[in-house]
């Protein structure tokens, strides 16, 4: 059923929430922050945090529903992006850490379905006016991603000791960076904006691909693999306590001074 405001979303991602939590799967991981981060969207276009609130409600469902149609096909045996696919079918691997599971979802959600969520939302030449909406999610993208960096220091306590590892910085041991990432998706929506309709699938499949292969990476960069381990082996190996715990409340968003 089509999804129309965040409250659907956020009802859809209890679903997803609540079934991993029964099955103990680690699916729930990135469900959970992204929970979080929803709930938190919806709290900014309530306290007037975005030019265009009802812009952005629009923008955060179709964006949502492309995750969340990618979870229902691989839940059902259908089939998702390959970049879904390859952050779906490492939940099966108890060697990965709990932060390659987040970012793996961040990474086929952010790098494929932004840009085309966006490119969507506001079709051609209507792009630019998502522009400040758009730079102002990171915003709230920040205040719980600073959260959820401090719970990973309970959930995974060597996360924090290496400086080489974080949500916040450009990693040598697992490369993704949010802001670079939400970047090259306005780079995406700018591209498929621009380019006639009848291209759109083919420039998506293409891209899909790509972003498939920086999802492997994350999961299974070709080294570090003795340093990931000795994070593996200190973390909280029971699932449903780091769903839980990634399921927190998100934080107060904000004071907006008068909107924009």
């Amino acid at each position: 059923m089509p999804l129309h405001t965040i409250d659907d979303v956020i009802a859809d991602l209890d679903a997803i929430i609540q079934r991993a939590w029964d099955e103990k799967s680690r699916l729930g991981y990135f469900a959970a922050l992204y929970r979080r981060v929803t709930r938190a969207v919806k709290a900014g276009i309530a306290n007037n945090q975005f030019a265009d609130g009802p812009r952005m409600e629009t923008l955060d469902v179709v964006f949502a529903s492309r995750y969340l149609d990618a979870s229902s096909a691989y839940q059902s045996d259908g089939k998702p992006s390959h970049c879904w696919k390859v952050a779906f079918h490492a939940c099966d691997d108890d060697t990965r850490i709990i932060l390659q599971h987040l970012l793996a979802g961040m990474n086929a959600h952010i790098n494929l379905d932004l840009g085309v969520a966006a490119a969507q939302v506001c079709p051609g030449d209507q792009l630019p006016q998502l522009k400040s909406d758009f730079d102002e999610i990171n915003v709230v993208l920040a205040a719980q991603v600073g959260a959820v960096e401090d719970e990973m220091s309970t959930l995974s306590p060597l996360i924090k000791d290496l400086s080489k590892v974080g949500l916040k910085t450009e990693s040598t041991l697992i490369n993704f960076n949010i802001d670079l990432a939400r970047k090259a998706a306005w780079f995406v929506a700018q591209r498929l904006a621009n380019e006639p309709a009848f291209l759109h699938d083919v420039t998506i499949d293409g891209l899909d691909l790509a972003v498939s292969l920086e999802g492997r990476a994350i999961l299974y960069p070709p080294f570090k693999g003795d340093a990931l381990a000795a994070i593996r082996a200190v973390e909280v190996q029971d699932v449903r306590s780091v769903i839980e715990i990634l399921a927190r409340e998100p934080s107060p968003p904000p004071v907006a001074h008068g909107g924009h």
